[in-house]
């Protein structure tokens, strides 16, 4: 059974509202990625211009998100027959290392300017680029975490977790930068080193909740419950007897086991599978695809599987 028509229409503006998040968000970096490497490097501050390369780095991130929404769009086809979701737990996989390795690069060089020397004063530019950093990235994190959570796009929420790494970072930075050019200049470097610990922290949540995605890990209960809630309700269901499901990228795709009168015809069962699958697409957006198996009520039966 095939939902094509609406469903397809409500498929593409989930795509498209993905798209413009993470393009608001692409040219944005780019204005902070120039304004921060410009004003650490003119205005000799270590932090503000590991921000920058932080930013510089983010472009790959970012890229990564873009290339995955355009493959995750493509239908299902024969060689993929659930659909080509896992490409955005495989872009957040790269938001992840990507995160991983611009933290370390910051590390590495803000120890090195505190080793060799001699620490430079700041300029105020640099206190203004940190500052601006801030109030923009948060407010870019606040608007993308709220269609990623909307669409349960692996991909978009991993690239509002890079956005609040960046604001979080910028954070450390000011108070680095400002202390700095009130003359504590080792603060400087310190605070890139700071901004370094909550790089890696962001990075490991954002690579765990996407290897999670790829092993099939289960959705949560919750949900699960309420999609469970859904098919019991439907007329001639008499109980669910077990319901799975694991992510495709902003898709749920879910195993129902259902339980029936086993007077039932053929043509009876199928028509009340096929209303309870048409109810939990109503029901849930992120629905991508229902498998249903019908089991006799009230009747010893094997469940057969091998993993």
């Amino acid at each position: 059974m095939k939902f094509r028509s609406a469903s397809q229409e409500k498929r593409d503006e989930r795509f498209d509202s993905a798209d413009r998040v993470i393009h608001i968000g692409f040219w944005l970096n780019a204005f902070l990625m120039i304004m921060k490497l410009a004003a650490g490097w003119f205005g000799k501050s270590e932090a503000v211009f590991a921000d920058g390369l932080e930013s510089a780095c983010d472009f790959v991130a970012i890229l990564s998100a873009m290339i995955a929404l355009r493959i995750c769009r493509k239908p299902f086809d024969r060689e993929h027959p659930y659909g080509h979701g896992k490409a955005e737990s495989l872009a957040a996989i790269i938001v992840a290392l990507v995160i991983l390795f611009t933290g370390s690069g910051i590390v590495w060089k803000a120890v090195h300017a505190i080793r060799t020397g001699p620490l430079e004063t700041p300029a105020w530019v640099a206190v203004l680029a940190a500052f601006l950093t801030i109030l923009i990235k948060e407010t870019l994190y606040r608007y993308t975490v709220r269609v990623g959570n909307r669409l349960e796009s692996p991909s978009v929420l991993a690239v509002a977790k890079d956005h609040r790494k960046d604001a979080v970072t910028s954070v450390a930075t000011l108070a680095g930068v400002t202390g700095a050019f009130l003359g504590c200049k080792i603060m400087d470097p310190l605070a890139a080193i700071l901004s370094a610990v909550f790089i890696f922290h962001i990075g490991w949540q954002t690579g765990r909740s996407a290897l999670a995605d790829l092993m099939d890990s289960s959705a949560p209960q919750e949900l699960l419950d309420r999609v469970s809630a859904v098919a019991a309700g439907v007329a001639g269901v008499a109980r669910v007897h077990e319901i799975r499901g694991r992510r495709s990228g902003q898709y749920l795709i879910v195993d129902l086991k259902l339980e029936m009168d086993p007077q039932m015809t053929v043509k009876q069962a199928h028509d009340i599978a096929a209303a309870v699958k048409r109810q939990l697409f109503e029901r849930f957006s992120n629905l991508g695809d229902v498998m249903i198996h019908i089991n006799p009520r009230d009747e010893e039966h094997e469940d057969l599987i091998r993993l």
